[in-house]
């Protein structure tokens, strides 16, 4: 099984950029589907975006030219990259894996979670 930890959170004006990290152990993510959560306050915990195993990426609309996920299979690490940060950004962001290639962007269809990075984003 794999373990993973999220780092790169912090606070940022709006229009600033942050890079999160998705530190993995265990297993390889390149044999995961490997998802970006986001949860703020009072909210559901919503998708951001996925790589799959084939290095394909998917994003929410919102999040569309503005966040890039990308996989690092030497470092075992995946990555979100977020510019032009908006304060409705703001949330604790969350790396997820699940086992099998399909793709889904429901929290629930994830098998392994980090514990989350907080990102600010003030106006």
């Amino acid at each position: 099984q794999v373990q993973l930890v999220e780092s790169g959170g912090g606070l940022v004006q709006a229009g600033g950029s942050l890079r999160l990290s998705c530190a993995a152990s265990g297993r390889a993510v390149s044999t995961y589907t490997m998802g970006w959560f986001r949860q703020a306050p009072g909210k559901e915990r919503e998708f951001v975006g996925i790589i799959t195993r084939g290095a394909n990426t998917y994003y929410t609309d919102s999040v569309v030219g503005r966040f890039t996920i990308s996989r690092d299979n030497a470092k075992n690490t995946v990555a979100l990259q977020m510019d032009g940060l908006k304060p409705e950004d703001t949330a604790a962001y969350y790396c997820a894996a699940k086992s099998d290639h399909v793709y889904s962007a429901s929290p629930r269809n994830y098998d392994y979670w980090g514990q989350g990075t907080q990102v600010t984003v003030s106006s």
